[in-house]
């Protein structure tokens, strides 16, 4: 094997591909400031307890770990970005009010989310901590939204889940946490077969609600069927009430929404509404995210929190390949001030202008203008 190869699943970003991720990522940071979201930038590597505390937990076995050489003590390479910002809200900014805060930079996976994944996603992403309520699940659903309008994806499919109506079931029937584990295992895994099996010994009407949830996954009508279906626990109540009103909400914005009441992705750290964007030509979620209260816990402070993240790479992956912008190609000249000021001109209105080297002239590549000197002015005239 060659030295330089790269690992498996870790490639290099390509100018085109840099370029376009880069204008992505300005769009999408600058659209979350002007909405209120200040931007952080958390470290790559921190102390592995920091990085396991609340929704980190989840991403145990898909961080590299390192030996912190002055301390000794186990770092991590973060692979989500979402309990460093946790920390920093709870810890570092300590404000008792709401706080908008959003990111964007890389985490590395010790293995690929899928086939033709990356592990090396670049993720931006925003997070609102400090208020408990529906609304704010809105505006950080809306903003994800334009952040995937503004990246340039159209035709979303939003899914929405909520967690508490599997939580309801299992403390309505007070259900051990070692068959709650069972239960949430085989749910993930779609596995009908076995969760019939570890239904069995429950009392009928929690056995019936729990092999109904895999069913539950369509249009507006699946709420209206759990309504009629399943026990009527305050806790499902309340989440089938705040997945109706947030799909009246959002229908005008996108193509398509569909329920999964059997979605429990983030289920050790997730507390509400989950929720998934997809678009064509992706299998995979372009964005995802969710109700996590109580996430600053570990950290000295709990606070409400909802938020969402994307990966960068991946929204590029969906776009057409595009080249790479031409420039204009300047003579080398010394001491031309004037030949000075047209190119400073051109580049502060966004013009790409690549000067000539001594003994490299008309070798500038991707150019397809130049500056010539024409009847005592510098004009730009087509190659």
């Amino acid at each position: 094997m060659q030295n330089w190869l790269l690992p498996e699943y870790v490639e290099d970003i390509l100018p085109i591909e840099a370029l376009h991720i880069e204008v992505m990522r300005r769009q999408i940071i600058d659209l979350l400031m002007v909405h209120g979201y200040q931007q952080v930038i958390p470290p790559l590597l921190e102390y592995l307890e920091s990085l396991l505390s609340g929704s980190g937990s989840d991403m145990d076995l898909h961080m590299f770990k390192v030996i912190d050489q002055l301390s000794g003590r186990m770092m991590g390479l973060r692979a989500d970005m979402t309990p460093q910002v946790a920390r920093i809200d709870a810890h570092l900014l300590n404000s008792e009010g709401i706080t908008r805060l959003c990111y964007a930079n890389s985490v590395l996976h010790t293995v690929p989310s899928g086939i033709t994944q990356t592990r090396e996603p670049l993720q931006v992403g925003a997070e609102l901590y400090g208020h408990s309520g529906l609304e704010s699940d809105l505006e950080v659903q809306r903003i994800m939204l334009q952040c995937l309008s503004v990246a340039g994806v159209s035709k979303i499919h939003l899914d929405l889940g909520h967690v508490a109506v599997f939580r309801g079931l299992i403390k309505g029937a007070s259900i051990s946490r070692e068959l709650e584990a069972e239960l949430f295992a085989v749910l993930q895994a779609k596995d009908v077969s076995t969760l019939k099996e570890l239904c069995i010994k429950l009392q009928k009407n929690t056995r019936d609600a729990l092999m109904l949830l895999p069913q539950l996954y369509g249009d507006k009508n699946i709420l209206i069927d759990a309504v009629k279906r399943l026990p009527d626990y305050p806790e499902i109540r309340t989440a089938l009430n705040e997945l109706s009103i947030v799909e009246e909400e959002l229908k005008p914005t996108v193509d398509k929404i569909a329920f999964d009441l059997a979605d429990l992705r983030g289920y050790h750290y997730h507390t509400g509404m989950v929720f998934a964007a997809y678009a064509n030509g992706c299998s995979n979620a372009i964005a995802l995210g969710g109700r996590y209260d109580e996430i600053g816990k570990a950290f000295g402070r709990a606070r409400p929190a909802t938020g969402f993240s994307m990966d960068l790479r991946e929204l590029f992956r969906l776009m057409k390949p595009q080249t790479y912008p031409s420039g204009i190609r300047a003579p080398f000249q010394k001491k031309n001030k004037e030949l000075d000021n047209i190119i400073e001109q051109l580049r502060s209105s966004g013009q790409i202008v690549v000067m000539d080297l001594p003994g490299q002239e008309n070798e500038s590549l991707d150019c397809n203008r130049q500056l010539v000197f024409q009847n005592g002015q510098w004009i730009v005239e087509e190659i």
